[in-house]
């Protein structure tokens, strides 16, 4: 039996919000490049570690932005036990984003 290729860790980041979430729009930006001199990433020698995530979703209505956060902070944390180690979070409702539907 074949294996099939790894998806990358942004890949992953991205499916998971936008199933889980039912997302208008999802945008994961890998910059862990930014952080590649960092303590933490030298010794754990692992890539992928830093992401922004900016995610528009109707799921938000109604959440304080700390509830936001902990949604998507719950979905990744299979990610956040595997070298996943910062995010930067922009969580908004359709409406806040402009986004007509």
């Amino acid at each position: 039996m074949a294996s099939r290729p790894l998806l990358s860790r942004a890949t992953r980041i991205k499916s998971k919000l936008q199933s889980s979430l039912e997302a208008a729009m999802v945008e994961v930006e890998d910059v862990s490049y930014q952080h590649a001199g960092h303590v933490a990433v030298k010794e754990s020698g692992a890539s992928e570690t830093h992401f922004n995530v900016n995610i528009v979703s109707q799921k938000f209505e109604g959440q304080s932005l700390v509830k936001r956060h902990r949604m998507v902070y719950d979905l990744l944390f299979d990610e956040l036990q595997s070298g996943l180690h910062a995010l930067s979070i922009k969580a908004k409702t359709p409406k806040e984003a402009g986004l007509n539907n």
